[in-house]
């Protein structure tokens, strides 16, 4: 796991850029504590920060140059079948002057070329040098586990894994307002657009080729998706088997490490049927949980303990109070380099901290939600297809609940909010619908908090990317999952697990998505997933009787950090006095002022609906404009 950065320059004035290496390189240094290195060649450059894991010596530090001084690598990721195309290349000729993969995956685009990328196992982003053509080939993991920031125009082509090591470029920092408008309701800003014009993401299982004369972007890979009409599937029992074997040889793979290694365990089933597997194939299972002192509630850590006990791990428990958690806060929110409001980050960060201290690498369970159906969304979508007078029901209800008080504070109250949130969806098509349960705010909130009017036209043309796997004829839930795959895990999940573990220097692998896993569980239909007896059935039913039966008789709790407690007490001044005083706003000229007064007074009230969000999601683009945009 690493940090890499590069320039490709175009013309003279883009060398100015290659002076600027050195920095970049130094921005990643919490994702790439253990060295670094750069290497230069006319117009190019690439800069690499090492976290060792496979390989910890000096013979496979990067940038790593074949030996015949044509191909060199940086690379970001871990190559899991990597020992299995090893032997290949060794049948090829080939010698090796390391253990690690990164010079077999040099070796495989040697010998196969571009396409080598479809016999990867793991998450990765690289970039190879070709001296002899003058030219970078690029390319993104299937999934976006590993992220990837680039800046283009005529003179010059950078990249980076993280947007502060951009920046370390003379990249001019111009506020893209349709990546804004969608920011304020979403919390996070899609893939292929940032929050600057012209910086942009590239999109999971993408490749990108880069030379003097071209700049080419393409799809290399396409999640495998069959319609409910033409699925091709075995038994469920079989099916139940199959996923257990998939699942079984994913951890094995991921556990390859030289470094001490551990894994996530909150006590819900995804984390559990990893901490499981994994268990099968190693003694003494490092495994790690967070409890909360002072929200009972969400502390799901007896039955981590369960699971646990049952597989004989060495666990280790961080309990955490509300002050820890807001001790750490302001770490968070100087480590992210891109508006991104998904509060469980904190959490995370605290999690990745603590297990770092312990260990270098971790398996989670992330991806399980997405792929078998485990949000409320989806229940609630669920409900839509196959009970319709309970939605029409809500529909009618809609007015009625939209004046009754709502809070995430507060069990009953949430549930007004969810149920509210429910009646607006079941007036509306399937895309539209989709929309709304993602999001905290519709486009009139997000509009009247603006200060000047969005290009619609612009953002329904990116609302509609990010929606064009959903069917508004012929919905099913796969359709939404398939969905979840493209917008919500690269871009909330997988980022919000990359961000934080890695301002930790920490590894985090994710067994659910090796890519035959995902492509199983896509060749499934929507009613091995979730029925009326709940979610994530298949996953839930596969591992009945391995894992402890307490952990199928309670309710999913996700962990909600105690906002509006600090809104109204340790951040309060920090929101009336400084990121959203009138005064500021005004002079910044990004937002309303008489929208933003609105927004604090509403979440200040009674009746906060999903206002917290809304004001959290304000808190970090504030802070993070100060940091990267006020001169």
């Amino acid at each position: 796991m690493c940090g890499i950065s590069g320039i490709f320059s175009f013309t003279a004035e883009g060398q100015k850029f290659h002076s600027q290496i050195e920095n970049s390189v130094k921005k990643l240094h919490l994702r790439g504590p253990d060295s670094s290195g750069i290497f230069h060649h006319s117009n190019v450059s690439l800069g690499h920060a090492r976290l060792s894991i496979i390989d910890v010596s000096d013979m496979a530090s990067q940038p790593f140059t074949d030996a015949t001084g044509r191909y060199t690598i940086v690379f970001n990721g871990e190559f899991f079948n990597f020992s299995e195309h090893k032997k290949y290349l060794l049948s090829k000729g080939y010698s090796f002057r390391s253990q690690s993969d990164t010079e077999v995956l040099l070796y495989l685009y040697i010998e196969d070329g571009p396409q080598f990328i479809h016999k990867l196992n793991g998450f990765f982003v690289f970039a190879i040098y070709d001296k002899q053509q003058d030219s970078l080939f690029i390319a993104r993991d299937r999934f976006g586990i590993k992220p990837f920031y680039y800046f283009k125009n005529e003179e010059v082509f950078a990249f980076a894994s993280e947007m502060k090591s951009l920046l370390a470029f003379p990249i001019k920092r111009q506020i893209d307002h349709t990546s804004l408008f969608t920011y304020l309701q979403l919390n996070y800003i899609p893939a292929p657009q940032t929050i600057f014009e012209n910086v942009y993401k590239l999109e999971p299982g993408h490749s990108i080729t880069v030379n003097k004369d071209t700049f080419h972007k393409e799809k290399y890979y396409q999640l495998p998706y069959y319609k409910k009409d033409i699925l091709k599937f075995k038994s469920y029992e079989d099916a139940c088997c199959e996923l257990k074997d998939l699942l079984d040889d994913s951890v094995r793979l991921r556990l390859i490490s030289d470094v001490p290694l551990g894994a996530f365990l909150s006590g819900g089933i995804d984390s559990s049927v990893v901490v499981a597997l994994a268990s099968r194939h190693t003694k003494h299972l490092n495994t790690f949980s967070i409890g909360y002192k002072d929200e009972p509630l969400f502390d799901e850590t007896p039955y981590a303990n369960l699971v646990a006990k049952k597989f004989n791990t060495n666990h280790t428990v961080f309990k955490l109070t509300n002050n820890d958690l807001f001790e750490h806060l302001f770490d968070v929110l100087d480590y992210i380099d891109e508006p991104f409001a998904d509060s469980s980050a904190l959490a995370v960060h605290i999690l990745s901290k603590h297990t770092r201290k312990h260990v270098t690498v971790a398996l989670s369970g992330d991806g399980a939600d997405e792929m078998f159906a485990g949000y409320n969304k989806h229940y609630a979508e669920f409900k839509y297809l196959n009970n319709p007078n309970l939605m029409r029901f809500l529909a009618a209800m809609e007015p009625v609940l939209r004046s009754m008080p709502q809070s995430r504070n507060s069990a009953i109250l949430n549930k007004f909010r969810q149920m509210h949130r429910m009646s607006l969806g079941a007036k509306m098509p399937a895309r539209n619908r989709y929309w709304q349960w993602c999001r905290y705010a519709d486009e009139t909130g997000a509009q009247n908090l603006l200060s000047s009017f969005t290009d619609k036209s612009q953002y329904e043309t990116r609302k509609s990317q990010c929606l064009a796997f959903i069917d508004d004829k012929n919905t099913d839930i796969n359709d939404v999952l398939y969905t979840d795959m493209h917008l919500v895990l690269p871009n909330d999940m997988l980022t919000k697990v990359d961000l934080m573990s890695m301002a930790n220097s920490l590894e985090v692998r994710v067994p659910f998505l090796d890519y035959r896993v995902v492509e199983f569980a896509f060749g499934l239909p929507s009613s091995f997933k979730i029925d009326s007896s709940g979610r994530k059935k298949i996953l839930r039913d596969a591992f009945k009787n391995e894992l402890p039966d307490e952990l199928y008789n309670r309710k999913k709790h996700g962990f909600e950090v105690p906002l509006l407690k600090w809104f109204n007490s340790e951040l309060k001044s920090l929101i009336n006095d400084d990121l959203l005083e009138d005064n500021f706003i005004r002079e910044q000229g990004l937002f309303n002022s008489d929208g933003i007064r609105m927004l604090k007074k509403q979440v200040f009230s009674n009746n906060p609906q999903d206002a917290t969000a809304r004001i959290w999601g304000l808190i970090v683009f504030q802070y993070w404009w100060k940091k990267y945009c006020q001169y």
